[in-house]
């Protein structure tokens, strides 16, 4: 799973990958200041069941924190977007490609108005604004590779079922991880009549890659600088006018602040909760800090919103759920590691997908899973829940 981080200049999208990942990047307050992608390790956060079983779980990826366990994804974050990047202005042509196995996109808005659509320095700018050129810039993105080969495409399938139209176009999309699914779900949402699609004209062609668009690459708002002056109203606008967007205000600043105290042992702070406790003396200017980050953001927004984006992004965008391998009588792999791993699947996964998920030879020879909680044996079609723990048998 990769998340693409977007954004104008500026907007705090190296702050929030760094973050979100520890990673070495740099930060600085001039427009395209990431030149070549930054990719890194993010978490999302679960509720770990070793506290059900009551045992220390081990993990053999990420970590553990008080029974939270943090599963790892994928982070990239991308030069800067601006007006025309879809033309290529700016570093556009880059940008774009760099996001193609993206599966979903976390756009990075300047709540607070301070940076215009080009990343530089202003006063009252419409953070609104960012939310509707940027999707603009992804759709013309689409509706570009579209243009390409729309007129011989169309003619070749005009005559072809709807199966062969969802086929065809996955192709001419398979770099951008779109499958036939996706297609048949654009044409579902968008409308368009496929029996036609040689006479679709540049209204319909455009609204069909924006419906593509949409799905294969699902997009979330960070509303980052919430904690700036203007931010909060800016943020209750930006939900006003785009009422079926997530959006979640978040101040990447601050929580890069309490994880490095944290890494330094300053202070004991879990990743998205709502407070902190300090742990050794502190120098008066790191007094002053915690204190402005604990009441302009974590009193006001009950966290610092970065691991809330992420949570939301894997957990609501794209619907996936966390399920652990656990056995009836045994919690520990061949090493001893009492609950090594957390694996994360779509929502609607099955049994025997989950059986796939730890090897082929396992799903090859699956006979049952069984509910680590109550013993009871469960067929390959069974419907995985969220936070399931489950053994699998095998021939």
């Amino acid at each position: 799973m990769l998340l693409g981080l977007v954004g104008k200049p500026s907007s705090g999208k190296s702050t929030f990958f760094k973050a979100a990942t520890l990673a070495e990047v740099l930060i600085a307050a001039y427009p395209f200041a990431t030149i070549k992608p930054n990719t890194g390790v993010g978490y999302v956060k679960v509720n770990c069941i070793d506290k059900e079983f009551s045992v220390q779980c081990q993990p053999r990826t990420g970590f553990c924190l008080k029974h939270k366990r943090f599963v790892p994804v994928e982070i990239m974050d991308v030069a800067g977007l601006v007006p025309g990047a879809s033309e290529g202005k700016g570093l556009g042509n880059q940008f774009l490609d760099d996001l193609r196995q993206a599966d979903s996109f976390i756009h990075i808005v300047d709540a607070s108005g301070t940076t215009d659509v080009e990343g530089k320095a202003t006063e009252g700018y419409d953070p609104c604004e960012d939310i509707k050129f940027l999707e603009e810039e992804l759709d013309a993105w689409y509706l570009g590779i579209l243009d390409k080969v729309w007129k011989t495409f169309s003619r070749t399938i005009q005559s072809q079922s709807d199966a062969n139209f969802a086929e065809a176009v996955a192709k001419q999309f398979s770099g951008l991880k779109i499958d036939e699914e996706v297609v048949k779900e654009a044409v579902r949402k968008s409308g368009v009549d496929v029996e036609k699609a040689a006479e679709w004209d540049d209204a319909e062609l455009k609204i069909f890659a924006r419906a593509l668009r949409a799905i294969s690459k699902p997009m979330i708002v960070a509303a980052n600088k919430c904690d700036l002056p203007g931010a909060k109203e800016n943020i209750a606008k930006m939900k006003e006018n785009y009422p079926d967007m997530l959006i979640v205000a978040c101040s990447a600043d601050s929580e890069l602040a309490l994880r490095e105290a944290a890494k330094t042992d300053l202070i004991d702070y879990i990743p998205g909760e709502g407070d902190f406790k300090v742990l050794k003396d502190l120098e008066p200017k790191q007094k002053q800090a915690l204190r402005k980050i604990r009441a302009s953001v974590l009193n006001v927004y009950e966290s610092t919103g970065v691991q809330k984006v992420l949570d939301t992004a894997v957990f609501e965008l794209l619907n996936y759920i966390s399920i652990f391998p656990a056995g009836v009588n045994k919690l520990a792999d061949k090493d001893g590691n009492i609950l090594p791993d957390c694996f994360l699947l779509p929502n609607g996964s099955t049994a025997l997908d989950f059986a796939y998920s730890l090897h082929t030879d396992i799903g090859d020879n699956f006979i049952k899973a069984i509910d680590a909680r109550t013993g009871k044996a469960v067929g390959k079609d069974y419907v995985l829940k969220p936070r399931d723990a489950l053994e699998i048998a095998t021939k």
